[in-house]
């Protein structure tokens, strides 16, 4: 039978400040934990298969209910970056085999003038605000005048981003992702920013929404990736949500994209049913972007326990030779008065027929070991990061 992997990433489901944390600001962080002050909170599968086992993930300062199980159904670990870096790029990198040794440039004042003139230059259009500031708010406070004027709105964030905001009926998203690439192609070398993010909106002053057809422009990854090495050896590499976006269209036979978690989470149990040898790798990215940045903890909880509660259909589909991972790229704390992304050890928890139960591998020094486990279950050649912790983990 077919080996097959289902990697899931829970986007920015941290548990547990990382040995760093105070290096970033981020002290005290536990993303799992915040979620656990939540009324909303409800993960019975995952508690089963040994999310509240990994070594500290309950280590917070917050009061919780949280307690781990006697006998874990599951594998588990505690994953370390040793990227620089606490954003989605860097971390969805890195679980594919590829560290990140410096971080990737931010600008807390702004882009500089003459990457502003380029962008304005090729464009065609006039730029609003170039500062960092909310998506949510950014709309509301420049829509109006963008609408007006043509201008684009550009803006970034405490993450290495140029993100381009526009209203729909004035810029059609295919125009807006054109924009997108311009900005790609100006935004190299010492400003090669991780990504490049269109953000399109629609509605009336001051009720602007963003739209669903969000695209990611990113870097390309700067090393060979387990994708990279599982197409040239022939097998399936399935993409659901922005994965085909955060690694630049490398690397994968197939995608999808996703209108929101439960739509990424509907089209993972679709191609579950589907006969492939290989892997599908989904990012389910409301959990960040709508809760973790807004500092929603309720809805974070609520994102995290309806994923859970759709681990009772993913998990009787899978087939003998199938493994299901669950990881995260980083944290968002929605307790903390930050917003942004925080820097903290992130979960791996593997299941399946042939995974045996209650396996804890401890803390691991990055997650590489994501990518070199999957290799080697799927006969491929293994790359230069990470160990492979397959004979622990599954029957022989």
């Amino acid at each position: 039978m077919a080996k097959r992997v289902f990697l899931i990433v829970l986007d920015s489901f941290g548990i547990g400040e990382a040995p760093d944390a105070s290096e970033w600001g981020d002290e005290g962080s536990n993303t799992l934990c915040a979620c656990g002050t939540s009324s909303k909170f409800h993960i019975p599968n995952m508690t089963r298969l040994g999310l509240l086992n990994i070594e500290g993930a309950l280590n917070s300062p917050y009061e919780t209910s949280l307690a781990p199980v006697a006998d874990p159904q599951g594998a588990f670990a505690r994953l370390t970056e040793a990227s620089k870096g606490k954003d989605t790029t860097a971390g969805h990198w890195e679980m594919a085999g590829v560290i990140s040794p410096s971080r990737f440039p931010t600008y807390p004042d702004g882009f500089p003038p003459e990457i502003i003139q380029a962008f304005e230059e090729k464009t065609g259009r006039g730029v609003l605000c170039n500062k960092p500031y909310s998506g949510t708010d950014v709309i509301r406070d420049f829509g109006r005048e963008h609408l007006e004027t043509g201008k684009l709105i550009v803006y970034t964030s405490a993450d290495s981003v140029f993100q381009i905001a526009a209203h729909e009926s004035l810029i059609d998203p295919e125009q807006l992702y054109e924009y997108c690439r311009i900005a790609r192609a100006i935004l190299t070398g010492p400003h090669g920013v991780g990504r490049v993010i269109a953000r399109p909106f629609e509605g009336e002053w001051p009720n602007y929404e963003r739209t669903s057809r969000r695209h990611d422009f990113s870097l390309e990854p700067t090393g060979t990736t387990m994708l990279d090495v599982l197409k040239e050896q022939g097998k399936d590499v399935l993409a659901v949500g922005k994965i085909w976006d955060i690694f630049a269209h490398r690397g994968m036979t197939d995608h999808v994209f996703t209108v929101d978690n439960p739509d990424g989470i509907e089209k993972t149990i679709a191609w579950m049913d589907r006969d492939f040898e290989g892997l599908c790798f989904t990012n389910l990215v409301d959990t960040d972007s709508i809760y973790g940045h807004r500092n929603d903890v309720d809805g974070y909880a609520n994102a995290i326990s309806y994923f859970d509660e759709k681990l009772n259909e993913i998990l009787p589909k899978l087939r003998d030779d199938d493994l299901l991972m669950l990881c995260a790229d980083h944290g968002c704390d929605p307790v903390t008065p930050s917003t942004d992304h925080s820097r903290e050890y992130v979960p791996w928890v593997i299941a399946g027929p042939r995974v045996r139960a209650g396996v804890d591998l401890g803390t691991l020094p990055d997650f590489t070991d994501v990518a070199q486990t999957i290799l080697d279950y799927l006969d491929a050649p293994l790359l230069e990061h990470g160990t492979s912790h397959l004979s622990k983990i599954v029957e022989a």
